[in-house]
């Protein structure tokens, strides 16, 4: 059975395969924490409006901040431990 042993990641690459990531995640919190604050500001509606756009937006730009950033931090400390004790190795 061959094997393949991943000894360095691009972190460009995991940057930005965490972004789009991040990016659903941030829209499924963002649709979650909008509903939320509809639901507690229910009675003055402006603000019920302006709250659950804020929380849409703030998920998808955190999910995409917070996905970029994971991801590159992720790839550089993997080639780190990658270099110290091998990389991954998969089997098929």
């Amino acid at each position: 059975m061959p094997e393949i042993e991943v000894k360095k990641l691009d972190v460009m690459s995991v940057a930005k395969v965490g972004a789009i990531i991040g990016l659903i995640w941030g829209i499924i919190y963002g649709i979650i924490g909008a509903g939320g604050a509809g639901m507690f500001l229910a009675e003055m509606p402006m603000m019920a409006g302006a709250g659950a756009a804020l929380m849409f937006v703030l998920g998808i730009v955190g999910g995409l901040i917070w996905g970029f950033i994971g991801g590159a931090l992720t790839a550089f400390f993997y080639n780190i431990a990658a270099g110290w004790v091998g990389g991954i190795e998969f089997r098929h």
